[in-house]
C-alpha cells in the first residue's frame, strides 16, 4: 500500500546558507523526520493564493498547520497586543484555505502550536495574545529559539487523551494560548496553570490541535495516529462542511512579513 502523502505548510522567510541570503520557503527538518518514521510522505506547502488550496489538498491524504508567526488578531476581532508579532496575513490566508478545504473533505488535520491557534480561530475562537500575563509566569516560553520541558495533562475520554493518557513532559515554545473555544472544539490538555494545550474537533474523524512541537519526539502518538488515519481511508470528495467558514474577513489587509514567533 502506498504511504499516505502529508502536506505541511511552511514558512515564507529570509534565509541564508552557504552564500545565501535570500527569501526561501523553509521548514524545521524535525517535522519531516518525524512523519517520514511514522510512515509518511511528506510534501512542503509554502504560502500560495487561497484559492489554489483546493487543487493542493486534492492531491493529499492529510494536513499538518505547522508552527511559526502570531496569527493575525484581526481574525478574531481583536487589536494586536504590543508583544504580538506583526501579521503574516499571506500564511493566514493560505493555510486558512488549507484548514477549510482539509475539513470539507474530513481529511486528517494536526495542528502544531501557530497552527492549534489558527485552527481554533477558524471554528471562531479566540487567543490570548501574551500568555504571561494571564498565567503569572514565563514557563510556556523560557528562552527564545530554544523548546523548554513542561508538564500536561490530558483529559480522559478525548481523542488526546487515549493516545496519551495521564501528564507527561512535552517540548513548548509559545507566548499565545487559546482563550475562547471554537465551535465543535473540545479541550484535549492542559498544563497545571490551566492553559489549554491541545484541542480536537467532535465534527470530524481527526481534527486535532496541539501547543506543544510533537515533532520534537520520533516516537509521538499523535504523530503515528495522524498518518495512520491518513492511510486508513482515501481521500474523500469535498463536502459542506462549514462551508461558510471558507473566507478570511473581507478587511483583512494586503501581505506583510515577520520574523518567526514559535
Amino acid at each position: 500500500m502506498p504511504k499516505p502523502l502529508i502536506g505541511l505548510t511552511t514558512y515564507l522567510a529570509d534565509a541564508q546558507w552557504g552564500e545565501w541570503e535570500l527569501p526561501a520557503a523553509l521548514l524545521p527538518a524535525a517535522y519531516i523526520s518525524c512523519l517520514q518514521a511514522a510512515g509518511g510522505r511528506v510534501v512542503l506547502l509554502p504560502p500560495d493564493a487561497p484559492e489554489a488550496a483546493a487543487d493542493v489538498v486534492a492531491r493529499l491524504d492529510a494536513i499538518v498547520l505547522t508552527s511559526g508567526e502570531d496569527v493575525d488578531p484581526a481574525l478574531y476581532g481583536a487589536r494586536p497586543h504590543p508583544c504580538t508579532g506583526p501579521p503574516v496575513r499571506e500564511r493566514d490566508q493560505w493555510e486558512w484555505a488549507v484548514l477549510a478545504e482539509a475539513l470539507a473533505r474530513d481529511m486528517p488535520v494536526l495542528g502544531v502550536c501557530r497552527g492549534m491557534q489558527l485552527m481554533n480561530v477558524h471554528a471562531g475562537g479566540t487567543l490570548i495574545q501574551h500568555l504571561p500575563e494571564t498565567v503569572g509566569h514565563h514557563g510556556h516560553n523560557l528562552h527564545g529559539g530554544h523548546f523548554s520541558p513542561h508538564a500536561v495533562t490530558t483529559v480522559p475520554g478525548t481523542r488526546i487523551g487515549a493516545l496519551l493518557p495521564g501528564t507527561r513532559q512535552v517540548a513548548t515554545h509559545h507566548h499565545q494560548a487559546v482563550d475562547s473555544l471554537g465551535a465543535g472544539l473540545i479541550v484535549g490538555a492542559r498544563t497545571a496553570d490551566g492553559t489549554i494545550e491541545a484541542v480536537e474537533s467532535t465534527r470530524h474523524r481527526f481534527a486535532v490541535g496541539v501547543q506543544w512541537h510533537p515533532e520534537m519526539a520520533f516516537d509521538s502518538a499523535v504523530v503515528h495516529a495522524l498518518v495512520a488515519t491518513a492511510r486508513s481511508a482515501p481521500n474523500p470528495a469535498p463536502s459542506r462542511i462549514a462551508e461558510s467558514k471558507v473566507r478570511i474577513r473581507r478587511s483583512t489587509p494586503e501581505v506583510t512579513s515577520s520574523t518567526p514567533m514559535s
